[in-house]
């Protein structure tokens, strides 16, 4: 390992990525011959070939893709560490979110965050892919259901309480359960609590499906504060229509809600460092009213 330089390692490591000498080197800033050079240095030092070379084409051979896997491993370590240590580690935020959970309930208490957080940069993304932090791209995700990748620290972010709410003029049609039978029902796909979920708890007959359909709880309770129909929806994600009197739930106190976690906050273990990340799990279960995570206690 001692005569193994260093560039050597990223020069070989960018043109095993890039697939390319001069894109390798555009990327480092250096010359691709000056790639070239500091790849073969290595495979003398190391007595092996690593790339197999046609013209200008250079493809990694077996060698080459063994190496790879612990030389890219290596420097994402790396790169983890030093951000984990570096300036911009306490007051930079990367952070997926679920959609709705970004919309309903995040954006609009993110300005409180950033006024008890000075200097803090938050980077918010919303989408229904689960990031599986391999690249580093996020710090953080708040995930809707359990995620699925293994190794994570897993942070449940408290119950849900989901039950039909709809504008205020619908409410006074809407005096027992069984009046949701007959009613315009609004449906949110990619839910893991739905109609047929309610009225089972209620035990009512599922009717057939009927009124508009969404792909997202955030249009679905748009659609309920405009009139379109009664949606059921968390409690959490409508606060804001339910606070300004836009939305109303007709049966509460006369039906069972269903209560479920609906959200997770997740993230690497080597993330768990960050003070960002720290400072958010922190401002986050605060906000909801949940006791400290363990990896707070520990410290």
């Amino acid at each position: 390992m001692r005569r193994l330089p260093l560039s050597a390692l990223q020069a070989f490591e960018a043109a095993a990525r890039t697939g390319s000498f001069r894109a390798a080197g555009e990327e480092i800033g250096i010359s691709p011959s000056a790639i070239s050079h500091a790849v073969r240095k290595l495979e003398g030092l190391m007595g092996t070939a690593l790339f197999d070379r046609e013209g200008r084409a250079v493809h990694l051979n077996t060698a080459g893709e063994a190496l790879m896997r612990h030389i890219s491993a290596g420097f994402d370590e790396m790169r983890q560490g030093i951000e984990t240590v570096g300036p911009r580690s306490g007051n930079l935020l990367r952070l997926h979110c679920a959609p709705s959970m970004a919309a309903q309930w995040l954006l609009p208490r993110l300005r409180g965050l950033l006024e008890a957080q000075p200097g803090l940069e938050v980077r918010l993304a919303a989408g229904v892919d689960y990031p599986r932090f391999e690249q580093d791209e996020f710090d953080a995700d708040i995930c809707y259901g359990p995620p699925r990748q293994e190794g994570l620290i897993v942070i449940p972010l408290g119950e849900e309480v989901v039950t039909p709410l709809c504008a205020p003029d619908l409410a006074a049609q809407i005096t027992s359960p069984k009046d949701l039978v007959t009613a315009k029902l609004i449906d949110s796909d990619n839910k893991r609590v739905r109609w047929n979920n309610w009225f089972q708890a209620n035990d009512i007959a599922p009717p057939t499906p009927r009124g508009s359909r969404f792909d997202r709880s955030f249009m679905a309770i748009a659609a309920a504060v405009d009139g379109l129909g009664v949606a059921l929806e968390s409690t959490r994600l409508a606060e804001r229509e339910i606070a300004a009197g836009q939305l109303v739930a007709p049966l509460a106190g006369r039906a069972q809600d269903v209560r479920y976690v609906g959200h997770y906050l997740v993230f690497p273990r080597v993330a768990k460092a960050r003070s960002s990340v720290r400072m958010f799990t922190r401002w986050l279960t605060q906000e909801l009213g949940l006791p400290a995570p363990q990896m707070l206690r520990d410290t």
